[in-house]
């Protein structure tokens, strides 16, 4: 049930962004397309057409259309991503996405024109295939073909900064570093160097991809972003109080340690290994700015992302797969679920003061 609802959620998110985009999409078509064509040299429009030829007809027209495609193109995107995505190349999967979208396309085009004829009781005959004889019809599919690739192109970008994050470097907020509060992460696979050596480079590889691609699956669900992937580690942060809510920093570790031992025959089947982890989390107050011109990115600098670090550095210390720092599991509402135990204060390195340190189990 719970795996529903998730899914029902992320689809439901997909659906918002898509039927918007969408909606604005054939908005804008509507307008290049139609607006003022009846001042167009050499263009008549006959007299039971001139209602659809109206801005506000056509408008309202369009809208309907892309509302309806922006509920296909979201299906569409979500079985795909969820079916088919994994281990395909971007270009594969842009290429299925224009394909299916031009079919869905075609199918309402369809639909809107036929309850457009008759609701304006318009002495017409849809003939079928008629889209493909129709040469303003083209244009139109490669109009929303370059709108899916520019879609998947704003998905990516947001999926590797976060929409908030996109806008604000879209408006040069972090040209100058800038404070902020966020949470962070640091999660390492157990015994990598051993794996490695046993699978060899190829299959170690296919192995840390698999790996991610099942971190990536949580990380959607309890708001994380993936800041950086370091070799077999992964740095997942959240803005603190996306960070806090919910607990959100503590149940995606667990959920994600759920999420494999559920895949446990996957792995064994595949590599004789069933995969561990370890995380260290920290949060707290530090300064973010945009580095880099080539491969430009945001950079997170201060003493929060290196406790964050070190801290999961006393993992193998004190064998503990997960170890949080006192001033952030104060901010959290721990319920009963969780079982809570002192590690005490330690010294990492690169810090003054030692950090009081606690590890949870569920219970």
């Amino acid at each position: 049930m719970k795996l529903r609802r998730r899914n029902l959620k992320e689809y439901l998110k997909r659906l918002v962004r898509s039927t918007i985009f969408w909606t604005v999409a054939m908005l804008l078509f509507s307008i290049f397309r139609y607006f003022a064509l009846q001042d167009e040299i050499g263009i008549t429009i006959a007299a039971e057409y001139e209602d659809f030829y109206r801005l506000k007809d056509s408008l309202l027209n369009f809208a309907l259309g892309g509302f309806l495609i922006g509920i296909l193109y979201a299906t569409i995107e979500f079985l795909i991503d969820k079916f088919i995505a994994k281990r395909r190349a971007l270009v594969f999967v842009i290429l299925l996405e224009i394909i299916l979208t031009f079919v869905a396309i075609i199918g309402v085009s369809d639909f809107v024109l036929r309850w457009w004829i008759k609701n304006k009781d318009i002495p017409h005959i849809v003939e079928s295939g008629w889209w493909y004889k129709d040469n303003s019809f083209i244009p139109a599919l490669i109009y929303i073909g370059v709108c899916v690739i520019i879609y998947s192109l704003i998905t990516i970008v947001f999926e590797k900064f976060g929409k908030g994050e996109f806008f604000n470097m879209l408006f040069g907020r972090y040209r100058q570093p800038q404070e902020t509060k966020r949470i962070f992460m640091f999660l390492d696979l157990t015994s990598s160097t051993a794996i490695a050596e046993r699978l060899g480079h190829y299959k170690y590889s296919q192995f840390i991809q698999d790996f991610f691609y099942d971190l990536n699956e949580i990380s959607v669900r309890y708001e994380a972003e993936i800041y950086q992937y370091i070799g077999d580690e992964a740095v997942l942060s959240w803005s603190y109080k996306k960070g806090v809510s919910k607990n959100n920093c503590i149940h995606l570790f667990f959920a994600f340690q759920k999420r494999i031992v559920s895949k446990s025959n996957f792995y064994l089947k595949k590599y004789d290994i069933m995969p561990e982890f370890k995380a260290g989390i920290h949060g707290g107050t530090l300064m973010v700015a945009e580095v880099g011109v080539v491969k430009k990115e945001l950079a997170y600098h201060g003493e929060v992302i290196n406790t964050a670090a070190r801290v999961q550095a006393q993992c193998n210390v004190y064998k503990a797969p997960l170890l949080i720092t006192e001033s952030l599991l104060n901010n959290l509402n721990i319920n009963d679920d969780f079982r809570i135990s002192e590690i005490g204060k330690t010294a990492l390195k690169g810090l003054k003061k030692p950090v009081q340190l606690y590890t949870l189990k569920v219970i």
